[in-house]
């Protein structure tokens, strides 16, 4: 099955991945965006998302990305990619429930398979090595291939995590074919930060508290710590793997306000002895084994005494 054999008889096409989209995500709806462009020009495809970090500013395309979902249109297929479930498609939703005809592609275990064809690769590395099998090589261009590697190197942490497997290395091998700048692309998308981000970094780590006997390591940020060092939500997204990275430590837990009053977002990391899919999915999150995540809807000192009784249990 490829990209193209969705497309027949299909005049619009939107295209959506989760809120707070990280690095597959936007790899991820990207690369289907420039697919569709170059090899089905006659089709009209919209993006949309909320707004990326600005470390993914080199992509193409990034820059059709509608982010304010303002636009009262109906399309023929709606793709939804990197998307573990209907909520996590935050505003793009409304055009997921008027599209005559949906698909989910993605590599979540707990994504249930919501749309009218799903195809989910629970465990695999990410969702931008899942798109490859769904592309002919001889369509992928180099923005595409630069899009798909950005992917894979995000959620393998360059070819760290658990989820990365020989044939996640031959997808890889494969896209360097393109004539990619590889260290152009980890450094940019993965271990480029600026001084505010290392500033508000450094802050956390140095309020991280240990928890369950040493297994445990968590921090927290409110709004006002993000407004007083000048930083966005989606510029803390290494924190948590930064907490990971501690020594002895089974299980990372990050959590900071959003925009909504009373709403946390949650981010769990674990080595092989926790799921915390498992415990995301306790908050009604979900998304790997070893890196999930949840909305929490209360304080945040009720939200760090919750998480970490569940992360005891689990432990």
């Amino acid at each position: 099955m490829l990209i193209s054999d969705f497309l027949n008889g299909i005049h619009t096409v939107a295209i959506s991945g989760h809120v707070n989209p990280d690095g597959d995500c936007v790899g991820s709806i990207l690369a289907v965006y420039g697919y569709i462009r170059k090899n089905h020009p006659e089709i009209e495809a919209d993006i949309f998302l909320e707004k990326p970090t600005d470390k993914l500013a080199f992509l193409k395309y990034i820059d059709v990305i509608d982010t304010e979902f303002a636009k009262d249109r109906t399309y023929d297929l709606m793709i939804c990619v990197d998307c573990a479930s209907l909520e996590r498609l935050g505003g793009a939703v409304k055009y997921f429930r008027t599209a005559a005809h949906t698909i989910n592609i993605d590599h979540h275990v707990s994504n249930p398979g919501y749309a009218d064809e799903n195809y989910v690769f629970g465990g695999l590395s990410s969702c931008c090595e899942a798109l490859y099998s769904f592309m002919d090589p001889e369509k992928i261009d180099k923005d595409m291939a630069i899009s798909l590697y950005t992917g894979i190197i995000y959620d393998t942490g360059v070819f760290k995590y658990d989820a990365t497997t020989p044939a996640t290395m031959r997808v890889a091998a494969d896209l360097l074919e393109y004539g990619i700048d590889t260290n152009f692309i980890i450094d940019e998308s993965f271990y480029a930060k600026t001084y505010d981000e290392n500033r508000i970094l450094g802050h956390a780590l140095e309020k991280s508290r240990l928890a369950c006997g040493g297994k445990v390591i968590y921090s927290w940020l409110t709004n006002a710590e993000l407004d007083e060092y000048g930083v966005s939500a989606s510029e803390t997204e290494g924190i948590v793997a930064q907490l990971k990275l501690t020594k002895d430590i089974h299980i990372a837990i990050f959590v900071r306000e959003t925009a909504a009053p009373g709403e946390l977002k949650v981010s769990f990391r674990s080595d092989d002895t926790a799921d915390v899919n498992v415990l995301a999915s306790s908050f009604g999150g979900g998304g790997h084994v070893r890196a999930s995540g949840a909305t929490y809807k209360g304080t945040v000192e009720d939200c760090i005494a919750d998480v970490l009784k569940a992360a005891e249990d689990i432990l």
